[in-house]
């Protein structure tokens, strides 16, 4: 039918101009439904009339058939009364309406069959449009999908790059660089803060200090070789002393023998 045809031209057009203007697919998506949902509204307008229009006819219709039956009624009342010429008159208007009772009924039937080719066309549309509902949102989930996925890409390119880790590792060795100041700056404030003659004692009172001596003079017990500070020489055991060698005692005077 026209309408449907002028529907379809419209969308058709409408969805070339958004297309062409390669806008965001999902408010592309939204409009193209609002757009089809607006012909809806129209195309259900259009069949409302031709519906009201097939009701009319119809009514049109009925009107002559209760017109030609009274105008038969009447004939016969004529014919009753024995005037046949008043008879006569009222069967003339009654063909009348018999004649426009037939093109009304014909009239009516046409309307009726297109009403309903319209209201089956109707009812496509409005399937086709719930589908296109459907379809709207598997494509906009589809294209924030391949969104997400292209910004992880761009993303993920980004990251790969070289300069991006060489910038890295400049700033490790600058980090590096000002950790070791700092430790440096520290030990040297240490070094010349307060008294060094008591921090020398310090370190050698310190239990890791004594530790490592220890483990020194076991290493050098073990490999024979003389600790710090003696001689190479093996101690040699001392002479024993004999008993008139040690000092005497004071001792008391011995008794005289009788």
């Amino acid at each position: 039918m026209g309408i449907f045809s002028r529907l379809g031209t419209l969308i058709k057009s409408n969805l070339n101009d958004l297309i062409s203007k390669a806008e965001d697919p999902q408010k592309m998506l939204n409009q193209i439904v609002l757009e089809m949902q607006n012909q809806l509204v129209e195309a259900k307008k259009q069949v409302a009339t031709s519906i009201a229009d097939e009701k009319r006819l119809k009514k049109q219709w009925d009107e002559q058939i209760e017109l030609s039956k009274e105008w038969e009624r009447k004939a016969m009342l004529a014919v009753r009364s024995g005037d046949d010429a008043l008879a006569k008159e009222a069967l003339s208007r009654r063909a009348e309406h018999d004649h426009q009772q037939a093109e009304f009924g014909k009239q009516w039937q046409l309307q009726k069959d297109a009403v309903d080719k319209l209201k089956d066309q109707l009812r496509v549309l409005n399937n086709k449009i719930e589908e296109a509902k459907r379809k709207k949102n598997i494509l906009v989930a589809r294209a924030k999908r391949a969104e997400a996925q292209k910004t992880i890409q761009q993303t993920m390119a980004g990251i790969s790059d070289t300069s991006a880790f060489d910038t890295f590792d400049r700033m490790a060795e600058k980090v590096d660089a000002i950790e070791a100041e700092a430790e440096a700056g520290a030990e040297l404030a240490g070094e010349m803060t307060g008294d060094t003659l008591a921090q020398r004692f310090k370190q050698l009172e310190s239990p890791g200090g004594a530790a490592a001596d220890m483990a020194l003079q076991e290493l050098k017990a073990k490999m024979g070789l003389p600790a710090a500070g003696g001689s190479t020489t093996k101690a040699l055991p001392q002479k024993q002393s004999s008993g008139d060698d040690k000092p005497q005692k004071n001792l008391p005077p011995k008794a005289s023998e009788e």
